[in-house]
C-alpha cells in the first residue's frame, strides 16, 4: 500500500496504526508529534488510528539543544 511520508512516496505491507508505525521506524512516541491527512493525531489515538492507502502523513521529531 502507497502512503506519503514526509512528503515522499512510502509503502507498507499492510495498514498499521500510527503507533506500529512509529514502532516500525523505531522513533520514540514521547518525543514526536504526527500528522495524518492534514489533522493532528493526539497522542491517546495512536493505537487507535489506522495508516490506510493513499494517507499523507508527516512526523516531527523534537529535539533539544540550546
Amino acid at each position: 500500500m502507497k502512503i506519503i511520508l514526509n512528503g515522499n512516496e512510502a509503502f507498507l505491507d499492510e495498514n498499521l496504526s500510527v503507533n506500529a508505525l512509529i514502532a516500525n521506524l523505531e522513533l520514540d512516541p514521547k518525543i514526536v508529534a504526527i500528522e495524518k491527512n492534514r489533522e493532528i493525531v493526539p497522542a491517546s489515538e495512536y493505537q487507535d488510528s489506522v495508516i490506510c492507502e493513499g494517507d499523507k502523513i508527516e512526523i516531527v521529531q523534537f529535539v533539544g539543544g540550546g
